[in-house]
């Protein structure tokens, strides 16, 4: 079974025992973690691409070397973040 964010927080409406109550809770902090480093990975992406750009005016093996710090950043970085 799988919750959303607003569906945890609805369970901890509907369910009062205090375990239901904790379990709600605690799902609800995971989402907003969630989102909070999904959020820092988004502003790296961006941060990185600016900063891509911004070597046009290098020489071409600065450039060459920056590229391949670059792709291995992004190796690092989930799939939905590459793609923005």
């Amino acid at each position: 079974m799988a919750f959303t964010e607003h569906g945890a927080i609805i369970a901890a409406a509907v369910l009062n025992s205090p375990r239901a109550i904790q379990m709600s809770v605690y799902v609800v902090r995971a989402f907003v973690r969630f989102r909070k480093v999904l959020s820092n990975h988004a502003e790296l992406a961006r941060e990185l691409e600016l900063l891509k750009r911004s070597v046009v005016t290098l020489d071409a093996d600065t450039r060459r070397q920056f590229d391949q710090v670059y792709e291995a950043i992004l190796g690092l970085m989930p799939p939905a973040v590459k793609k923005q």
